[in-house]
């Protein structure tokens, strides 16, 4: 059996969304930040960064959002998460999810986690009011990849980028952030998924609402 390790409002709701829609048999193990679980010994023989998600598999652990999620679509391809079938748009996926991964992500953290990049208050106080241009400018690129009124991130067909997403968008109604509404695409893209059973079953179980 899988096991997540996941932690609420974290990135991990993700490939939370996806186990959901692949129909996996996995276990979902809390880990909680506000108690600094991360950081425990126990947690650091599972994952040593010290971070979520962490995926436990039959053949050893998986982490990084990318990896886990383009795991998560190859090990069910009954739910067909991916083109499996298709090597490029299976990279072009992947392209987007390292670009949700190593951008955009990253933008978000210059407000949430500021105190990475300096020690000066007044740095840090710099790192997090640059953040919501950061965001912004990460978003354009996905406002525009939607801009042709498809459905999904890659067109008709969901995909484990979807989740990806879905999840970042939730993080624009973050205090600090420019808002969902901003972005009106991803704003429209977030509320598709919101009807999706395997989202509706992983917000409730991770004790969020929608947006």
């Amino acid at each position: 059996m899988l096991t997540l390790y996941y932690a609420p409002r974290a990135c991990s709701l993700a490939p939370h969304i996806a186990l959901e829609e692949a129909g996996a048999d996995y276990e979902a193990a809390l880990v909680d930040l506000a108690k600094a679980e991360q950081r425990s010994p126990a947690y650091l023989k599972i994952n040593p960064k010290g971070r979520v998600p962490a995926l436990v598999t039959d053949r050893g652990v998986l982490t990084e959002n990318p990896v886990i999620l383009g795991y998560i679509a190859q090990t069910f391809p009954e739910a067909k998460l991916a083109a499996d079938d298709d090597s490029f748009a299976f990279g072009d996926m992947q392209a987007f999810n390292l670009y949700i991964c190593s951008t955009l992500h990253v933008a978000f953290a210059h407000s949430f986690r500021a105190e990475r990049y300096a020690d000066d208050p007044a740095v840090i106080a710099a790192v997090r009011a640059k953040a919501p241009d950061l965001v912004t400018s990460a978003y354009a690129l996905i406002e525009e990849k939607l801009s042709d009124g498809r459905p999904f991130v890659h067109g008709d067909a969901y995909t484990v980028s979807d989740p990806y997403l879905f999840t970042m968008t939730r993080w624009l109604a973050r205090d600090g952030m420019p808002g969902i509404d901003t972005f009106p695409q991803s704003a429209a893209h977030m509320r598709r998924l919101n009807k999706r059973p395997a989202v509706q079953r992983a917000l409730e179980h991770e004790g969020l609402n929608p947006l």
